[in-house]
């Protein structure tokens, strides 16, 4: 016999507002429990890598069919001063969702780096909107004369034994791999997680379509009044795109790859990272882009920065 269709509704949204509050802690059953933060994960990601700052500990994770699995974890060095990286040099490492930009030839830098390096693309988006300035944040090995590291002891960077990066070498893919740099691993179940997911893509959903249908007034209604885009606020950013509407028609807007990712530390914010690929008279555009969303207590989804690249 169904469930009644108030009790599955009422069950589904407690289920998502569980998983959106971040001061919710949920013990599950390993085999039934996921990383609350990964909603949704693409084919392309072979491997998930989570920083937890509080127990020095790099985790990895990977694609098991539609579900995550912890494969393993490594001892790691962060910054001096610890997590949450607000200015250049304050040798903090900062918290959030981040991505490899590419693979270093280590022989041509400096010891300290050790056997590999990866830099990260610290300040992304919604580190420029909260102003946060420094640079040369990476995952690399350590100094072939000075192994034994402390758990607080870079500039920074993410430090990993090198006889442990040596096995992640060939698993980290430049523009693809994400590294989420948290305090502490919060878990939840994947019942919870899967609904979060579901409204997270409707969200994503009507931006899309808004895009595709030409409607500037739907496309501009799910950008917060805080919005910032570089140096332009919205509204500034806002006339700049109904210039672009009005200037380009569309045959259709696909999303390809789409990750759907929580942050670490801010409670109600949400990025999603996909490949744009626009129809035009002049054939396809392809660009990657990451959209960085606040879920008020309203329920409702709001852009409040946005990159690309």
């Amino acid at each position: 016999m169904k469930a009644p269709l108030f009790t599955t509704i009422t069950g589904l949204l407690f289920a998502i507002n569980a998983v959106a509050d971040d001061s919710s802690r949920v013990v599950v059953d390993s085999a039934e429990r996921r990383p609350a933060w990964l909603l949704e994960v693409p084919d392309n990601v072979t491997d998930i890598l989570i920083a937890e700052t509080n127990s020095a500990t790099m985790h990895r994770f990977a694609r098991a069919g539609e579900d995550i699995v912890a494969i393993d974890q490594r001892y790691m060095s962060i910054g001096l001063n610890g997590p949450g990286k607000e200015k250049a040099w304050d040798r903090r490492t900062p918290l959030g969702v981040y991505f490899i930009t590419e693979s270093l030839d280590t022989s041509k830098l400096h010891d300290k780096y050790g056997v590999a390096a990866f830099p990260l693309d610290y300040p992304n988006a919604w580190d420029r909107f909260n102003e946060r300035t420094g640079y040369g944040i990476w995952l690399h090995g350590v100094d072939h004369n000075n192994p034994d590291r402390p758990p607080l002891d870079t500039d920074g960077c993410l430090a990993l034994p090198n006889e442990e990066i040596l096995k992640l070498v060939g698993r980290l893919e430049p523009l693809v791999t994400p590294v989420i740099v948290a305090r502490e691993i919060r878990w939840a179940p994947a019942a919870q997680v899967d609904a979060l997911r579901l409204e997270f893509r409707l969200a994503l959903d009507q931006w899309r379509d808004s895009l595709a249908r030409g409607d500037v007034l739907d496309y501009l209604s799910q950008y917060a009044d805080d919005f910032r885009y570089r140096d332009m606020e919205r509204s500034e950013w806002a006339a700049y795109r109904m210039n672009v509407f009005e200037a380009r028609q569309l045959a259709s807007v696909g999303l390809e790859d789409v990750m759907l990712v929580g942050d670490p530390e801010v409670p109600g914010l949400y990025l999603s990272r996909f490949t744009q690929v626009l129809a035009t008279s002049d054939g396809p555009v392809r660009t990657t882009k990451r959209l960085y969303w606040r879920r008020t207590e309203g329920k409702r989804w709001q852009i409040v920065s946005e990159d690309s690249g």
